[in-house]
């Protein structure tokens, strides 16, 4: 299985330069997706608190060194065998910039289009610079034609389509500002990537124009052709497990999947943990005034009462600060691990998928011989037969 991949440094440098540009790791990129978050309120359920921190204290596998694999360290970056990619900055010959967001209103739906301009000194491209205009469908495109023709190598994520209730709204300067962070990070990474940045529908997706893009889009597979895939998909799960998975895939699929399930319950604890620091700094905010108000009717514990109102407001202020390193950093790094991990089991999914088809071919091929072989031998009967009885008609003829 192709594992090559990247995963850059947690800060993304200013400029538009892209991550992990000294570090390209074959576990795929884990940096910010998302901007500050709020916490998802009507999704967090309160009451199964205590089973969320019961699952880290009865299950210690993947604390151990070799719970995965004895020669896998436990850091993420190294969750698939490591790949180095050592160029430079100063050897980079493809840079993209994604921005000026803009709405459209149509009689059906509204959507927000951004620019994406590249720069390049590539000989493949006949421009050095491009500028287009590219929705959130035309990146889904992109990223589908990657996993279709890279099948087992890690397609950087994409921001979610969809928001969930209690979180920012979906056409807020806030949203719109964290996706269009987020779609500037996928197209560089791509672009840093050794393989997929020679990707003939990357190129198509950074140089030609609305129209162009969407008539190269009708020249993919049919309808027909995939429902075919879908059917494909479908029976290989059906199937179960493959037969004769190498070891090696069988323990990084268990490990993924014990991973995937921690790094869910980290996100969705980090997130009840937001919500309630929020929560707690709006009733200080409404509790510092009443003290306050309260001191100027109140002589004799007047000072009191103040220096307890500025006791409030320093702790409003230390509370916004803690909640403002949870949303700019912890949130989003873990929200994408969730992603990665996602990508990894989809991965892993579609090797299994290929092995049964192959193993499908090669039971067929099996078959197909063994038919062969007997339609060979019962042919070799026959002939065998017929000589037998032209020797006896012979022997009776000579006969007087």
């Amino acid at each position: 299985m192709e594992t090559e991949g990247r995963v850059p440094e947690p800060a993304l440098p200013a400029g538009g330069e892209g991550p992990g540009a000294d570090s390209h790791l074959a576990a795929g990129a884990l940096g910010t997706a998302r901007g500050p978050l709020l916490a998802a309120a009507e999704v967090l359920a309160l009451d199964d608190e205590e089973d969320d921190l019961e699952v880290f204290s009865k299950d210690t596998s993947l604390t151990e060194v070799n719970s995965f694999s004895p020669s896998v360290p436990l850091s993420p970056s190294s969750m698939i065998n490591q790949y180095k990619f050592e160029d430079g900055p100063e050897l980079r010959d493809l840079f993209i910039t994604v921005d000026d967001p803009e709405s459209h209103i149509t009689a059906i739906e509204t959507f927000i289009t951004y620019r994406v301009v590249t720069k390049t000194t590539r000989g493949e491209f006949d421009s050095s610079e491009y500028e287009v205009r590219r929705r959130y469908q035309d990146f889904l495109w992109l990223k589908s034609k990657l996993e279709e023709a890279h099948p087992t190598l890690i397609i950087p994520p994409l921001p979610e389509k969809f928001i969930m209730r209690g979180m920012v709204e979906r056409f807020s300067d806030e949203f719109i500002e964290t996706r269009r962070k987020a779609l500037h990070k996928f197209l560089n990474r791509i672009a840093d990537h050794p393989t997929l940045t020679f990707n003939e529908d990357f190129k198509i997706f950074l140089t030609a124009q609305a129209w162009e893009l969407s008539s190269h889009k009708k020249q993919g597979p049919g309808l027909l052709s995939r429902m075919g895939q879908t059917v494909r998909a479908v029976a290989s799960s059906v199937r179960g497990a493959v037969k004769n998975r190498p070891e090696m895939f069988t323990e990084m699929n268990n490990y993924m999947e014990t991973f995937s399930q921690k790094i869910n319950l980290l996100d969705k604890i980090a997130h009840r943990i937001y919500k309630e620091e929020r929560d707690y700094c709006s009733e200080m905010k409404e509790y510092g005034p009443i003290h306050t108000l309260w001191s100027a009717s109140e002589e004799a514990i007047g000072d009191s009462l103040k220096g307890l109102a500025g006791c409030i407001e320093r702790c409003c202020r230390a509370t916004e600060r803690r909640m403002a390193g949870l949303s700019e950093h912890l949130l989003p790094m873990l929200h994408e691990y969730v992603l990665y991990s996602d990508i990894l089991m989809g991965v892993l999914k579609r090797r299994d998928q290929i092995q049964g088809e192959l193993n499908s071919k090669v039971d067929a091929l099996a078959n197909k011989k063994t038919e062969k072989d007997l339609c060979l031998a019962t042919w070799e009967s026959f002939l065998a037969s017929q000589t037998v009885d032209l020797h006896v008609d012979e022997d009776s003829e000579d006969r007087p």
